[in-house]
């Protein structure tokens, strides 16, 4: 009987990416090398301008590497287009300002004709403002409904980016709930964070510094896995 372990969910080979051309061009990522397993909450950990919107990005395949390569249940990152397998929840959070609230949550169910998460509104604190225009709420609210529309098909990967920059403190324990209740139910989490509440309850942290991946560890709640680049 084979020890070997699960092939990664995310597998991350190499990579360097580049903004910029020519005397403009700044390299944020250089040789990135990491594999995560299913079922984990993963914390992309370091300060702002080492890399981690950029890695989000291109786990969730929104743009390609410059080079090495970036591949999610196999297939190239860029190749994936369902968001019941790769949802992203970006630091733009793309919400349909005219639609509303309880609109822009169950917008990719309502696409895919998936049978809608009654209690997710609640469990983000949004039910009351269910039926307000998104362009109507705070910015809290928002960052709660691009995060609860990344959650609502229970995708397999969950690309988080700074999901709790504008909570207060009560709100960030209802994301965090949120976060490990989606992990238990089998979706892993990449979540690029500066928030210590969230890294604490990691299975895993990537600590990124000047686009360098400087090491992770796995935790007693998933079968992921780093490694240094």
């Amino acid at each position: 009987m084979s020890n070997a372990p699960p092939p990664a969910l995310v597998d991350v080979q190499a990579v360097t990416h580049t903004h910029g051309r020519g005397a403009a061009a700044v390299t944020v990522l250089h040789e990135v090398t990491v594999e995560i397993g299913g079922g984990v909450l993963v914390a992309l950990a370091g300060r702002s301008g080492s890399g981690k919107s950029t890695l989000c990005h291109l786990v969730a395949g929104v743009m390609a590497p410059t080079a090495g390569q970036v591949r999610v249940k196999g297939e190239p990152a860029t190749a994936l287009r369902d968001w019941a397998g790769v949802a992203l929840a970006p630091q733009r959070l793309a919400l349909v300002g005219e639609l509303t609230v309880a609109e822009n949550v169950h917008l990719p169910a309502l696409l895919r004709g998936t049978p809608l998460d009654p209690d997710l509104l609640a469990r983000m604190d949004l039910e009351r403002i269910a039926q307000r225009p998104a362009r109507e709420t705070s910015l809290g609210e928002q960052q709660r409904t691009a995060l609860a529309r990344a959650l609502v098909l229970g995708p397999e990967l969950a690309v988080l980016d700074e999901p709790t920059a504008h909570q207060d403190d009560g709100h960030v324990e209802q994301v965090v709930a949120a976060l490990r209740e989606s992990v238990g139910r089998g979706t892993t989490v990449l979540v690029a964070t500066h928030d210590a509440r969230l890294i604490e309850v990691a299975d895993i942290v990537l600590n990124l510094h000047s686009g360098r991946l400087l090491g992770g560890g796995g935790g007693p709640h998933g079968n992921g896995r780093g490694r240094n680049g």
